[in-house]
């Protein structure tokens, strides 16, 4: 359970996207400590991509994604959920990976306390949103720190197999919605937005 070092986040986007796969989201310290093993991301690839915060240039919000690469951007959607993701390239190039969902694996107990309205394991992580809150993951406490620190760590885990992913369009944006830029790992029940996925996969 090796933290992983800022060289890995320091490459193209898609790639840290794919490789984040099976990797070890961890939360919190000893009774508060939580782990989830990423099984969907997003990559949002800079000022060109209009999906991507960084579309709107550099500003006092999108700071972050200009900073150096492992930094944690975190941000608030709909007034109410924060949403993770991890800064990729080297230090000026604005891109990032939004960690979409994860699969419990250590802290559950803490995370169901976390998640009121949850009313399967599904539901505790199953969504940027829902794995922020089962997390502990806030804007105030994490924005603009390392994912390489004591409480706020990804780990090394096992990468998911070549043979499991699958990419298809991000989803839950309007700009850029047909750039295949998502990933998941095949089958996980823990992938968000299950009923849409099935339905795209049932196209190709």
């Amino acid at each position: 359970m090796v933290p992983l070092r800022a060289a890995f986040f320091d490459r193209p986007t898609e790639r840290v996207a794919r490789d984040l796969l099976g990797r070890i989201i961890e939360t919190g310290t000893g009774a508060t400590r939580c782990r989830a093993r990423i099984v969907e991301t997003e990559a949002y690839l800079g000022e060109h991509d209009l999906a991507c915060h960084a579309a709107v240039g550099r500003t006092a919000r999108t700071e972050v994604l200009y900073g150096r690469p492992g930094l944690a951007y975190v941000y608030l959607i709909y007034g109410m959920y924060w949403c993770a993701n991890a800064v990729t390239r080297r230090e000026g190039l604005p891109s990032a990976v939004l960690i979409r969902a994860a699969e419990p694996v250590e802290g559950v107990d803490l995370m169901w306390k976390r998640r009121r309205a949850a009313r399967r394991l599904v539901d505790l992580t199953s969504g940027p949103g829902r794995l922020c809150q089962a997390l502990g993951i806030t804007g105030p406490e994490h924005h603009g720190k390392s994912w390489n620190q004591p409480g706020l760590r990804i780990l090394e885990g096992r990468p998911a197999a070549r043979g499991s992913i699958v990419v298809t369009p991000r989803i839950g944006i309007s700009e850029a919605a047909d750039w295949p830029m998502r990933f998941f790992v095949r089958d996980n029940p823990f992938v968000s937005a299950q009923a849409e996925t099935r339905k795209f996969l049932r196209t190709r």
